[in-house]
């Protein structure tokens, strides 16, 4: 038996010794293969459900509903209401604290009237490195973390998730709008409207991996290192400000490190440590 066949009967056996759970699934690889795996271990005692709010983008719901479509796990959709809370619209280092908080609350709630066991989400090791506030509220509220307690890493999900036939399993890495936005900007439905809109003008230039990066009158673009040479091609750079200046940047700027997770925390990670 493999290294990675070992993690995943950890995993499978793990889940199995729960009576039921609810999943938070966003619709990215990680909380996929969770929901998946959940299911296979529970069957009809696990219910997936996925968070809806300004902060979650309509290409993220699609890819969402698809993945629900081919697996066929439970699955439902809850509102939820970051932007409402003023802690959360501040957009400081710790914004995703108070958003998965909302989300934890919700779906404890939920657990609780619907008599679930408990609930669990998509967390990783590879999570361990980056800055996500979002644990500690996962801490707080006691939410499982199975891919983490099997040591599975985001390459083992993704291998994983590609052996069960996800759709997702080779999907880019996705965060919430909200993460788009420079900290300190105060995170408002029109900002979050400006940058889904322009992210689905990159995806229809063909780009796959990218951010943009939302700092107020100026925006950052990352591109992937493979598809970098493509952007920075001059008839591509005229594109850039065409589709952008309209949405009411006044700067049109593409980061030259090329797109990176995270990027935003890389200062908060430094000091961290």
């Amino acid at each position: 038996m493999s290294e990675l066949e070992v993690k995943e009967r950890h995993l499978s056996d793990e889940l199995a010794k729960q009576p039921s759970l609810v999943v938070a699934y966003s619709g990215g690889v990680d909380s996929a293969y969770l929901a998946y795996a959940a299911h296979r271990a529970l069957g009809e005692k696990m219910l997936a459900v996925t968070a809806l709010s300004a902060s979650y983008s309509a290409r993220d719901r699609e890819e969402a509903e698809a993945c629900v479509r081919r697996a066929r796990f439970p699955h439902e959709f809850v509102e939820t209401d970051e932007l409402s809370n003023p802690a959360y619209r501040a957009n400081s280092p710790d914004r995703c604290y108070f958003c998965k908080d909302e989300l934890f609350d919700k779906l404890d709630r939920l657990a609780a009237e619907r008599g679930f066991a408990a609930v669990a989400y998509g967390v990783n090791v590879d999570d361990q490195g980056d800055w996500r506030p979002g644990q500690r509220a996962a801490q707080e509220h006691r939410v499982l973390a199975p891919l983490l307690d099997a040591g599975l890493t985001k390459a083992d999900i993704r291998e994983l998730a590609r052996r069960a036939d996800l759709p997702v399993w080779n999907r880019p890495a996705s965060a919430c709008l909200s993460s788009r936005i420079a900290y300190g900007l105060e995170v408002t439905p029109e900002r979050l409207r400006v940058v889904e809109k322009g992210e689905e003008a990159l995806r229809a230039l063909g780009f796959r991996q990218f951010r943009v990066r939302h700092h107020d009158e100026l925006v950052r673009i990352e591109i992937s290192p493979e598809e970098l040479p493509r952007a920075l091609a001059p008839d591509m750079a005229r594109r850039f400000v065409e589709i952008f200046k309209p949405l009411g940047f006044k700067f049109v700027t593409l980061d030259l490190e090329g797109y990176r997770t995270g990027s935003l925390n890389t200062h908060l990670v430094k000091i961290a440590g």
